[in-house]
């Protein structure tokens, strides 16, 4: 009875264990990402496995990292404009938007994604594509985690990278080269806009030749920016770090 009583305390031990270790190995890799470049993604290895599983004529990747202070101002403020405007403000999560969601789901309408900037760096750098009860909790851990330990200039920083703004092209440093061949330093306004406008689907949209929808988008974001007050938007919000 002794010896049948231990092992599920066993098993309980090294479960807690197994969590213990689990809980640290995250909490270090999510620190030391806010100092070192990510050298891929989730995201990015999920589509390179699928590249070569099921070959592309013409398929490209491209993956080229720049630090924020080589990537013109443009671009920070036109992805905030088009994927987040509440992000200087939120800690990870905007519940309003959730609830709003939420809200017209209830209402019989298909339910739309409420994700922050902070979500989806949590999602693209670390989690898979699809849609589950584990994927969406382990995506709202990481994001706690980006946003305990990196101030939101890192997120920011990070996002511009890996965010995907063609199929197989990742980062603005290689779609600027790719789509506008110029510097990421001297993306135009417009251009930016542009890049920010595919990414609800940039596999489906595309930057160098914009569908209406696209250009209409692009436009919608460029207004958005000057509502915002442009680049000044991310530092007057009480958060120095941007």
């Amino acid at each position: 009875m002794p010896a049948r009583r231990s092992l599920p305390r066993r098993l309980l031990r090294w479960l807690f264990l197994a969590g213990a270790i689990w809980l640290a190995a995250t909490i270090l890799f999510v620190l030391v990402l806010r100092f070192i470049p990510p050298v891929t993604s989730a995201f990015m290895l999920e589509r390179r496995i699928d590249a070569m599983v099921n070959p592309e004529p013409g398929f490209r990747f491209s993956y080229q990292w720049a630090p924020i202070n080589e990537v013109s101002d443009n671009l920070p403020i036109a992805l905030v404009a088009a994927e987040d405007q509440k992000f200087p403000l939120h800690h990870g999560f905007d519940v309003d938007a959730i609830q709003d969601a939420l809200a017209d789901a209830e209402g019989g309408a298909r339910l739309r994604g409420a994700s922050t900037i902070s979500q989806q760096v949590a999602k693209n750098l670390f989690l898979w594509n699809g849609r589950s009860y584990l994927r969406k909790g382990l995506e709202a851990y990481f994001t706690v985690l980006i946003e305990a330990l990196w101030p939101k200039r890192r997120i920011l920083e990070v996002y511009l990278n890996i965010a995907e703004f063609g199929d197989g092209t990742y980062g603005v440093a290689a779609a600027s080269e790719r789509y506008f061949h110029v510097a990421a330093t001297q993306l135009s306004p417009r251009q930016a806009a542009l890049l920010a406008a595919v990414l609800p689907n940039p596999r489906k949209y595309r930057v160098d030749k914009p569908s209406a929808h696209v250009q209409r988008r692009a436009a919608w974001i460029e207004r958005q920016v000057r509502q915002l007050g442009g680049a000044d938007y991310l530092a007057d919000q009480g958060s120095g770090s941007i």
